[in-house]
């Protein structure tokens, strides 16, 4: 029998990485975000590209609505694995200048929608018996930095979230894994961040010969998730070889 994956924020970037991947890999695949048109499109790329894929479904979903998720639970039959990667950066400032409206919209994504979400599917990632629940949160949930606050408070949040789960859910059948990414290179991410502005999103990326792309992450998920039910790997820390920490990098003239 397929298992079946959900991953959240599969438009683009990492979840439409992991999509792809974990399709390979012999998943059926549940691809949720709120971009429909890119879903569709993802679906139908997935099924002519990867032999034998299995069932393809594109389900449009808004972490931050209840009644959203709520739909998409009723949408899954059965799940086996969630891929809660929906989330994001939103700005680069001081704590001191602060927009409390992006802190809100980080802490929405990244804290609030990755708890909506586990809970609505929790009951049949339980069910299934060998359920997993993997966290793509950030190398920024763990060290800070200058101008993340914002961000660090979110993925620390997440990182929170993450570890506790783990300790409740002890006794059930469910794994619980964090995938924290360095700096990986995707169409959107940085763009997100600085609101469209091509120069600044192109910045954090000048002089690093070979950022992460999201296929190296997806890579990490497709392993952790593809272990003996008995083995769960905890957390996977991923960054460039260039990188040492969130603020630090070599970086060519």
């Amino acid at each position: 029998m397929r298992k079946t994956a959900v991953v959240t924020g599969a438009s683009s970037g990492i979840g439409a990485a992991t999509a792809r991947r974990l399709a390979a890999e012999g998943f059926n695949v549940v691809l949720a975000a709120r971009r429909r048109d890119r879903l569709d499109d993802l679906a139908k790329e997935i099924a002519g590209t990867v032999p034998g894929a299995a069932k393809i479904v594109p389900v449009t979903l808004d972490v931050t609505s209840q009644e959203s998720v709520d739909a998409l639970a009723d949408a899954v039959g059965g799940c086996h694995v969630l891929v809660n990667n929906a989330g994001g950066a939103v700005g680069l400032d001081s704590v001191a200048g602060a927009d409390l409206d992006d802190w809100r919209t980080m802490y929405e994504t990244n804290v609030l929608g990755l708890v909506r979400v586990t809970k609505a599917l929790l009951p049949k990632l339980v069910e299934s018996g060998e359920g997993h629940v993997v966290n793509i949160t950030s190398l920024a949930g763990h060290v800070a930095y200058e101008g993340g606050a914002g961000y660090n408070a979110a993925k620390f949040g997440a990182y929170a979230v993450n570890e506790v789960m783990r300790l409740e859910l002890v006794a059930q059948p469910v794994r619980i894994t964090e995938v924290a990414p360095g700096l990986v290179k995707t169409e959107e991410f940085s763009l997100v961040r600085f609101k469209g502005d091509e120069a600044k999103a192109e910045k954090p990326y000048e002089g690093v010969p070979e950022p992460l792309v999201a296929e190296d992450v997806a890579d990490c998920v497709a392993w952790a998730v593809t272990r003996p039910p008995h083995v769960n790997i905890d957390r996977i820390d991923v960054q460039p070889r260039v990188q040492a920490a969130p603020y630090k990098l070599h970086r060519e003239a």
